[in-house]
């Protein structure tokens, strides 16, 4: 059992001083995280904009890091950590070690990412649990749910852009690593749902949050679903097996269907979304995709014809409260029903954007780039097995909303070719390896002229 460390008050609450203790750690270990959104680039600077002692031997800690390559740095992005603090190597948590402090207040103690430490994940549960204030952090608690005490932790390991944690099969944890002042969808969203009765998602039971440097979400306790299976994985099971997915993607689009129509009940739209408006920013975002990944450039014209023709498109469903970021890994299905989960949106993306209304559409072509991505992934490619899913999701959906997604050409190829332009963003920086997968959708979305 580690000795408990408490620290003195100015340890506990002097920032410059625990950037002296934790400033080159930091440095070298933030770039190597899956959820470190300036991956391809060095942490140039660091600073520390809030810190509790949560409990004794774990620190909480809102840092900002700028990772330009010379110059001005940028205002940066703000992280979360939770870091535990030890006098002795913990062999247990070799993974999780972060370093070994040699100057500053903790000097001479090893510092951990305390998620991966069962005491610490304990006893985050247990704050959770009580209702109150730890100097800027706000607990809080549904009136109506009752989370037992004691359930055992296990921290996922999956590829995340948060960290998640898992107890005792009955609530999941997820942790937002990248903060961004207002908040979160992810809370906010399933909350919303809740109130109108929407079974899809899984209602929140505790959060967390803060109010220094400004309000922001920390993190959120759900309902887990301990047989549930995501879109991703039985998909990637049926083409194994050489079996039919469309009866699957049919029922997946009447899910999502029953989520939007939720979503614009919970969030009535003042007004319609503005093609217009839109195709600007889905052109801003391909330049800029084009000047960080070189291979899209020869693209662009014709992504941009994609995007001019939205421009012009005057139909279509109107602008609601969405996703942001669906996807068949966004998608659980446990026993004969299909659940919706992770409203966070593109974490890449302004949180303000992110809770703006925005046409359903986005949604269905998140879900259509998914099928062709699965469908990749064995070998020989089968397109028409991503042809059929495709159809067969946009006929559910049709069936339930009302409206067909499959009759809104420009509107669906629009949205369809923003979403391939931020995928090959997305794995030029994060899985190069996997960059021909959309930069095929690249090739030919670019040369449609349907």
């Amino acid at each position: 059992m580690p000795k408990t460390i408490t620290l003195s008050p100015p340890a506990a609450t002097g920032a410059d001083g625990l950037l002296a203790s934790l400033g080159g750690l930091l440095r070298e270990w933030l770039p190597r995280q899956r959820w470190f959104a300036g991956k391809d680039r060095p942490a140039t600077d660091l600073s520390v904009l809030s810190v509790t002692e949560l409990f004794p031997g774990c620190l909480h800690l809102l840092v900002n890091a700028s990772h330009a390559p010379g110059g001005t740095p940028p205002p940066g992005d703000c992280y979360q950590l939770l870091l535990g603090l030890r006098e002795r190597p913990a062999p247990s948590l070799e993974r999780a070690l972060i370093g070994r402090a040699e100057h500053g207040p903790l000097a001479g103690l090893h510092v951990y990412d305390a998620l991966h430490d069962p005491r610490c994940a304990h006893l985050l549960l247990e704050r959770l649990r009580q209702p109150g204030n730890a100097g800027p952090l706000r607990f809080e608690v549904d009136a109506a749910a009752d989370v037992p005490g004691g359930l055992a932790p296990r921290l996922l390991t999956s590829e995340q852009s948060n960290s998640s944690i898992v107890y005792g099969d009955s609530y999941i944890l997820k942790v937002f690593r990248r903060i961004q002042p207002g908040v979160n969808p992810d809370l906010e969203v399933p909350q919303a749902l809740a109130a109108q009765g929407c079974a899809r998602v899984p209602a929140p039971v505790a959060w967390f949050c803060t109010t220094a440097p400004r309000p922001a979400t920390l993190g959120v306790l759900q309902p887990f679903l301990p047989d549930a299976v995501d879109g991703w994985e039985l998909a990637l099971r049926a083409l194994a097996r050489g079996e039919d997915f469309t009866a699957e993607a049919s029922e997946l689009g009447g899910a999502m269907a029953e989520v939007h129509l939720a979503l614009a009940g919970a969030f009535p739209a003042a007004g319609g979304e503005e093609n217009g408006v839109t195709a600007e920013a889905m052109c801003a975002r391909v330049d800029a995709a084009a000047r960080a990944v070189p291979g899209l450039r020869p693209y662009v014209p014709g992504l941009r014809a994609a995007f001019g023709a939205l421009a012009v498109h005057d139909s279509g469903p109107a602008a609601q409260r969405v996703h942001g970021d669906l996807h068949l890994g966004q998608v659980l299905r446990a026993g004969p029903d299909w659940f919706v989960i992770d409203f966070e949106g593109e974490p890449s993306r302004p949180l303000a954007e992110r809770r703006t209304a925005q046409s359903p559409v986005r949604d269905i072509a998140g879900m259509l780039r998914s099928f062709d991505y699965a469908a990749r992934q064995r070998r020989p490619w089968r397109p028409e097995w991503a042809s059929r899913c495709r159809e067969a999701f946009c006929a559910g959906y049709a069936a339930r909303a009302g409206w067909d997604p499959r009759k809104e050409h420009a509107l669906l190829r629009a949205h369809e070719t923003d979403r391939a332009v931020y995928e090959v963003l997305y794995e030029a920086r994060h899985r190069p390896d996997w960059l021909p997968v959309p930069m095929a959708a690249i090739e030919r979305l670019a040369e449609w002229r349907g």
